[in-house]
């Protein structure tokens, strides 16, 4: 998987793949009640995400088409990661929050990170060393669970070359 900084030519692509996946998190499969939500992918908004200062958004490629995408809020809060259908259960969504996170520690994260899971992913989160730092909740048509990792789950051996970071390839 190659891995880079999002560019505004990728926020319709990036809305596409979020949209493709909202069933897992949605109240309503047809996202009735979550319109706040949905409204904040669109690609206007995801433009807004890429070029927001405090947001660090990356896009991870297959073989030239968008697998999956992932977002960080202050350094801290895991704010998107999604993974394509047709790439999910490849350990794409651990590369990408490997970058990620790898990224914000080279900046300065010291404190840990948070994210509001989907009950789907909740599995996958606890993998990465988040815990439930809350129970399930509902809101606005979606539902989440909130979570946390620690400093001490996170890795001090990052492998990002700062010189180098706006491609990563990974070995699949």
């Amino acid at each position: 998987m190659q891995i880079r900084s999002a560019l505004a030519t990728d926020a319709t692509a990036i809305s596409h793949l979020i949209k493709g996946v909202t069933h897992y998190f949605t109240l309503d499969q047809q996202g009735h009640g979550a319109e706040a939500f949905l409204k904040g992918i669109e690609p206007a908004a995801i433009l807004g995400y890429i070029n927001a200062l405090n947001i660090d958004y990356f896009v991870g490629k297959v073989d030239d088409q968008l697998a999956g995408v992932v977002a960080l809020r202050d350094q801290t809060h895991l704010y998107h990661l999604f993974v394509a259908p047709d790439f999910q259960n490849r350990g794409y969504s651990r590369q990408l929050w490997q970058y990620a996170s790898e990224a914000a520690i080279l900046a300065g994260n010291q404190t840990g990170f948070t994210v509001n899971s989907t009950p789907y992913a909740v599995p996958v989160y606890e993998k990465f060393g988040f815990r439930a730092s809350g129970p399930r909740l509902e809101t606005n048509g979606i539902a989440f669970v909130p979570m946390r990792r620690e400093p001490d789950g996170i890795s001090s051996n990052c492998t990002i070359n700062t010189h180098q970071q706006s491609v990563k390839e990974i070995e699949q």
